[in-house]
């Protein structure tokens, strides 16, 4: 009776083990479950474990996912919303922008869909994204673009029970901006990012912001050096291609409006000393000839040179610019400061001719010896009188008697002589330098009040 005993037990021992070894009889009871337990003290790999519940759950070797959902069927709605983080860059000269930003994409494909009692969704990277099918969005006018990939690429699969699924990833991009320029430096730019289907057109894939404006979100950190972000705006529109059809694109509107202070210390301020600098002329003496002529080069010259500055930072556009009516009228003043000069240097020089021909025409001793002829307005003062003391007054008309012009001959002695042309000499240089000071003296008031006049106009019109 022991021996059967014996035997019996070691049977069900057998039978206890052969139970737990092969997991496949689920129904027996409770009792061996934690009987199991206790003989296998390892714990099973979850990882290993959920892998395979995954592949299951999502079956996605047993469909074609080269296909969109709803083949056939109608336009599968994908919604978008774009988060940017960063606007790095503008720049005039290529006429582009250069953006960081989260792009988002929701849609509905049942072949993803899973049972689930929790109804949570599961989160993958981008290696389950190259199983599956994604909207193939793309940027028009892009010139560049990636996704990010440090440490690992920055893309993200989000899949529901109901077959839902989010799709994002992190995008730097450069694309075109179509900037006008005629009101620079005092513009305001408005850039647009567009986002669009390559391959589906609006009857296979309806691309739509997924919130309305809601769908845009910016950092609030987000600033530029030479700019101010005014607004951030979506739009969507149909675009027609001959070839192909029409495309359902997204567009990320901003308006940017350019910082003057920048400008106004870089081309404005320093080209309107200039100008002022070149005013300084009208007060240097006619005959510096060597000073007036350096101050004008100079001013001529580094008006160049501010001029060029600002076109090598430019775009070479066929219209003009807002700053380029500036630096160029300024230019014109500097160089209008320089022919000034040039007419007060040919009439002084003209008029000491023309007094030297006068001298030498009328100074005949017409039968008196030593005499001298002089030709007087009719202006000339008592103390122009008593300066011919010394003089023999051959001929003069009486005071009352007097025209508007008069040849007085003057018969000197030999003694006087030497020091009387020196006084008729001082006498005409000062009637020059009166008559072409005139010229200085206007310009002093006309090219600062035409240049005043011109920057009111200016700023009323392009600030």
């Amino acid at each position: 009776i022991c021996d059967l005993c014996s035997l019996w037990l070691i049977l069900i021992m057998l039978n206890i083990l052969v139970n737990c070894g092969t997991r496949a009889q689920r129904h027996r009871s409770n009792a061996v479950a934690v009987f199991c337990s206790h003989i296998f003290k390892k714990n099973r790999d979850l990882t290993k474990a959920w892998r395979g519940k995954t592949e299951q759950l999502l079956r996605v070797d047993e469909h074609d996912f080269t296909m969109r959902p709803a083949f056939g069927g109608p336009a599968i709605p994908v919604g978008v919303d774009v988060q940017v983080e960063s606007l790095d860059s503008i720049s005039e000269v290529d006429m582009d922008f250069t953006m960081t930003l989260y792009l988002r994409h929701y849609w509905k494909d049942e072949r993803l869909s899973f049972p689930s009692t929790n109804n949570k969704s599961m989160t993958f990277d981008g290696r389950l994204v190259k199983k599956i099918w994604v909207p193939d969005v793309f940027f028009v006018h892009s010139k560049r673009s990636f996704i990010h990939d440090t440490t690992t690429d920055n893309i993200m699969l989000r899949v529901f029970p109901d077959g839902h699924v989010l799709y994002s990833m992190r995008v730097t991009v450069t694309a075109m901006c179509n900037m006008d320029f005629s009101h620079f430096p005092l513009d305001s730019q408005t850039c647009s990012l567009e986002l669009e289907s390559y391959a589906y057109t609006d009857e296979d894939l309806m691309l739509y912001w997924k919130n309305g404006n809601e769908s845009l979100k910016t950092d609030e950190k987000i600033s530029l050096s030479q700019f101010l972000i005014q607004k951030f705006h979506t739009t969507s529109r149909l675009a027609f291609y001959s070839s192909t059809g029409w495309y359902n694109r997204l567009y990320i509107n901003f308006t940017l409006r350019r910082h003057i202070f920048f400008f106004l210390l870089q081309t404005y301020f320093p080209a309107t000393l200039m100008v002022m600098l070149s005013w300084v002329s009208f007060w240097i003496d006619r005959r510096a000839v060597p000073a007036r002529v350096s101050l004008g080069i100079t001013t001529v010259l580094t008006m160049s040179t501010i001029i060029t500055g600002v076109n090598a930072s430019m775009p070479r556009v066929s219209y003009i610019k807002a700053v380029d009516i500036y630096l160029w009228v300024s230019f014109v003043f500097v160089f209008l400061s320089v022919l000034e000069y040039a007419a007060v240097n040919y009439l002084t020089t003209v008029q000491e001719r023309k007094e030297r021909k006068l001298r030498d025409k009328f100074s005949c001793s017409c039968g008196i010896p030593h005499s001298k002829t002089m030709m007087l307005d009719g202006n000339y003062s008592e103390s122009d009188a008593n300066s011919l003391a010394g003089y023999t007054r051959n001929q003069m008309v009486p005071e009352e008697e007097k025209p508007e012009k008069m040849v007085v001959h003057l018969a000197m002695s030999n003694e006087s002589n030497s020091s009387r042309k020196r006084g008729l000499k001082g006498h005409v240089g000062l009637r020059i330098i009166q008559n072409t000071h005139a010229i200085d003296k206007y310009s002093r008031l006309i090219f600062p009040g035409t240049y005043i006049f011109f920057n009111l106009i200016y700023w009323s019109v392009f600030s």
